[in-house]
């Protein structure tokens, strides 16, 4: 038996402790730190983990009765936990996350980030290293884009390789050494009308000085037949997170728009064709003229995909031709750009001035049309989406609310 894990991943430590409790011996292959397991992955068109071998046969994720059948056991729960903060010597999101108490509803924070990756986090220690008494909300900690990146290279200071879940949580958890508090909730509706602003949940209204809304943004999803299903598996969304899965292999990227387009380029820096489907005409100032020069990259206009096809993973995509012909196309993955990424800012309304799309107008120092409230990460329009960026939006933002809380003339650094 063998257990495909990464560190940092929560599924992986369930996998390890329901085999551990049962006393069935695995052989444990770390894919975050040794290249080797990574490309026995890829080999297998396998693109996340948790994944688990049992005499041959794939189980991904944490499939507690999949386990149980292969393993021909008993199907009766075990109760399985994560290991402890105590027991990894390290945070995680489930011990960084609280449920919202009448402590927080009571409170009156002086700063308050709506969204938890790259940009909340950074923003939460700056925040609270700054003195600001800070509140972070999520509602899906663990489904950012950043959350479910398999694996971050690049992010600077980070020499090794880790999940993007892991990098979160570290700077979630370093957040909390300087004080901030995170609870899991949603924000149903905003009033940012007083000089104090309310932000309502279910479970009552929080109550700040200053907010910072940074909920990031995703792809659509849902929206092709197979897209949910493989999504780690062969759908991706980023070409910045998965492009090196795809090395000298076979992908179709499918949008109208100058995001598709880039992302096509950058693919096919390594994979060895990119089939490009646009299905309608392009939109905005995209343009094609550097792609159509590009031996690796396939063009097809008005082609649409219908269904995505594989079993543990992407090996093919129907497609609708621009002569209503159904075709079956053998790919590696996909990358899905329809619309593009959208900022999750609905529950905003009126509150604050976004733009057609739906992303927050900010300024330089990331300050809205209201005082107090600032934007920044995905919920803004950047000109590219990077983990790093949305840090440093984080952090201005941070300082930017100091400033308004503190009544200060102008921002202040942050030195040691």
């Amino acid at each position: 038996m063998i257990v495909y894990s990464s560190t940092g991943c929560p599924y992986c430590e369930k996998v390890k402790t329901f085999l551990k409790e049962r006393n069935i011996e695995f052989e444990e292959r770390n894919a975050s730190i040794h290249k080797e397991y990574f490309e026995q992955l890829k080999e297998r068109k396998i693109y996340g983990t948790p994944a688990t071998l049992i005499n041959g046969k794939l189980v991904l994720g944490f499939q507690e009765k999949k386990l149980n059948k292969l393993l021909g056991l008993s199907e009766e729960k075990v109760p399985i936990a994560i290991p402890s903060q105590v027991e990894t010597n390290e945070a995680s999101t489930d011990t960084l996350f609280q449920s919202v108490s009448e402590s927080v509803i009571n409170e009156v924070y002086d700063f308050v980030t709506i969204g938890g990756g790259p940009a909340g986090a950074s923003a939460a220690v700056y925040g609270a290293r700054g003195k600001l008494k800070t509140l972070v909300i999520d509602k899906a900690p663990k489904a950012g884009t950043l959350a479910i990146t398999h694996k971050i290279a690049n992010y600077p200071g980070v020499r090794e390789e880790v999940t993007g879940l892991e990098l979160l949580t570290r700077m979630q958890a370093q957040a909390k050494d300087f004080g901030a508090e995170f609870v899991r909730s949603t924000v149903l509706s905003v009033d940012f009308s007083d000089e104090i602003k309310k932000i309502e949940l279910a479970e009552g209204t929080i109550k700040a000085k200053s907010v910072f809304i940074a909920v990031g943004a995703k792809a659509p999803s849902g929206k092709i037949r197979g897209e949910e299903e493989f999504t780690g598996r062969g759908v991706s969304y980023c070409s910045t997170c998965d492009a090196a899965f795809y090395q000298d292999r076979v992908v179709a990227v499918v949008g109208d728009n100058d995001e598709a387009i880039h992302e096509a380029e950058t693919l096919a820096k390594y994979c060895k064709t990119v089939k490009l489907l646009i299905p309608t005409e392009l939109k905005g100032d995209a343009d094609l003229s550097q792609l159509e020069n590009n031996s690796k990259v396939e063009i097809y206009k008005r082609h649409r995909v219908r269904e995505i096809i594989g079993t543990d993973s992407v090996e093919q995509i129907a497609v609708l031709t621009d002569k209503k012909e159904e075709q079956v196309w053998d790919v590696d993955g996909i990358f899905l750009y329809l619309g593009g990424m959208m900022p999750g800012t609905d529950f905003l309304k009126g509150a604050v001035i976004r733009d057609e799309e739906g992303y927050v107008m900010v300024d330089e120092y990331l300050r809205t049309n209201v005082d107090g409230v600032f934007a920044g990460g995905d919920a803004r329009r950047t000109p590219i989406k990077q983990a790093v960026i949305s840090a440093a939006d984080g952090a201005i933002a941070a300082l930017s609310a100091e400033q308004h809380v503190n009544k200060r003339s102008k921002l202040r650094p942050q030195y040691s």
